[in-house]
């Protein structure tokens, strides 16, 4: 299935229209990136307003997540089932009147409620989003731009709410719920005007409802009880069992999906090296970033006494680099191959987590903490277009939303897992008096893990080098759809 809008891929000049359809694409990107790190800094002023406890608090973060990490398989394949552009322009509205919920009500368990409401909203946009991207751009350096661009939105989004929940909260917690309600309204009108009409799969044999079910429940299932092994201890009996529930679906759901006519993921595309370690790097990419994240704002709050919108200034260089490089990544692809550019990234990041090691109770920002978030923000921009690239590169159209929903699940799982054993692993070291400089000296085998997690994603990466410059066609094991010869291309891994 091709978009009436993919140009050739000799062509390097983009319509109006295309511009304004990866803008549509991109705004709900940069909303999804922007109510994650938005809701994390007004979590005091919530708890105040609503009186909810610290374990309440903590489902307003866990909502979304839970929502989202364990949807996106299913998002992704129904949007290859029933349109790309329906399923996106749904799930925005959707998104915009969650929004709309959570900063009105006066409930913890409704406010919740709409988080888990967003992130299941958002199961569906993200891999809609990018696989529409996928099958209107060519692949090669039209598609390698727009998915730089892409891939920038959501961490300039992630960086811009840090800054906007800083202010915003100063003068009500309320309207960093509400803020994205007009944005993801102006874009859904916008992407009724201008997203591609998309068509049903067709020939799909089926709906893979057991597959589908399976998926699921198995995905939501891992995600709360990662979630939850921190407060009721991993080697619990309740979170081993569900660790071992969680095993039990996915070994039932892998059986159903080989025998699948019309699986809800085709396992043949994990054949692919390049599929492989796209889908391994995102999880150690963005568990890693998340756990450094989370304890680096700690660090910053509870020691160094810094207020929310310092912190958030203080994450800033990393963003604005990412930003910046927005219009170049695509070209830098172009050039040295996604391989390359993953273990650079990778290597930088692993320096920078390093570098935070040495930090203080007295730090200059500028010697200290700023070299860390330059080498971060370098990495992010490497890092996060390539590996969208990677993992959609060599798919065939009808399954471009299973593969963007698989790398989005990396995504989601990567950053539930990590963060939870950091957490874990800082508390487990915590001291019983809790001087600032033995608090200090907890987080220091919390970053040692983060910086471990970065190294592992290294060593994945350094698997896919290739001596010269890597083809641009990365093509994963073929679908069993028929084909023309023309149409085919050698599998390489």
């Amino acid at each position: 299935m091709t978009s009436p809008h993919t140009l050739p891929a000799s062509e390097g000049r983009w319509t109006p229209r295309l511009w304004g359809t990866l803008l549509v694409l991109c705004a709900a990107m940069f909303l999804d990136a922007l109510d994650v790190s938005m809701v994390g800094v007004a979590l005091p002023s919530i708890g105040s307003d609503l009186g909810l406890s610290t374990s309440t608090l903590q489902w307003i973060v866990s909502g979304y997540i839970l929502g989202y990490g364990g949807l996106l398989l299913l998002g992704g394949r129904t949007a290859d089932l029933l349109g790309r552009r329906q399923v996106f322009l749904v799930a925005l509205g959707v998104f915009a009147l969650a929004s709309l919920l959570g900063g009105l009500v006066d409930s913890g368990p409704l406010l919740i409620a709409s988080r888990f409401i967003k992130g299941l909203s958002a199961a569906f946009t993200a891999p809609a989003g990018l696989s529409i991207i996928t099958t209107t751009f060519p692949q090669g350096t039209l598609r390698n731009r727009a998915l730089s661009i892409y891939t920038t939105c959501a961490a300039t989004g992630f960086s811009m709410g840090l800054v906007l929940s800083g202010l915003l909260t100063e003068a009500s917690w309320r309207l960093t719920m509400l803020l994205p309600a007009p944005i993801a309204l102006i874009a859904l009108i916008a992407g009724l005007k201008l997203l591609p009409r998309s068509a049903r799969e067709k020939d799909h044999n089926g709906y893979d409802i057991p597959g589908a079910v399976l998926g699921t429940a198995s995905m939501l299932l891992l995600v709360f009880t990662v979630v939850q092994a921190p407060e009721v201890g991993w080697a619990s009996a309740r979170t081993l069992l569900s660790f071992l529930a969680v095993a039990v679906l996915l070994t039932v759901f892998v059986a159903v999906e080989r025998r699948s006519p019309g699986p809800l993921i085709r396992l043949g595309v994990l054949r692919s090296g390049n599929q492989i370690r796209a889908q391994l790097g995102a999880m150690a990419f963005f568990g890693s970033y998340v756990g450094f994240q989370f304890l680096v704002t700690l660090y910053m709050q509870s020691l160094l006494g810094w207020s929310a919108l310092h912190t958030a200034l203080a994450f800033l260089p990393a963003g604005v680099l990412v930003a910046l490089s927005a219009t170049k990544m695509g070209a830098i692809v172009d050039r040295f191959g996604t391989p390359r550019l993953l273990t650079l990234g990778f290597a930088l990041m692993v320096v920078g987590y390093a570098l935070f090691l040495g930090v203080d109770l007295d730090p200059v920002y500028a010697v200290a903490i700023l070299p860390s978030m330059l080498l971060i923000g370098a990495a992010c921009a490497l890092v996060f277009p390539s590996l969208n690239i990677q993992a959609t590169n060599g798919v065939d159209d009808h399954e471009q939303g299973m593969v963007s929903g698989l790398l989005n699940t990396s995504v989601q799982v990567g950053g539930a897992i990590f963060l939870a054993v950091v957490t874990a692993v800082v508390t487990a070291h915590a001291p019983e008096n809790a001087t600032p400089q033995g608090v200090l000296d907890s987080y220091r085998p919390g970053l040692i893990v983060i910086t471990g997690i970065a190294l592992a994603g290294l060593l994945i990466t350094l698997t896919g080098l290739r001596t010269g410059r890597p083809r641009q066609s990365l093509v994963v094991a073929q679908s069993t759809v028929k084909e023309t010869e023309a149409e085919r291309v050698p599998v390489r891994d």
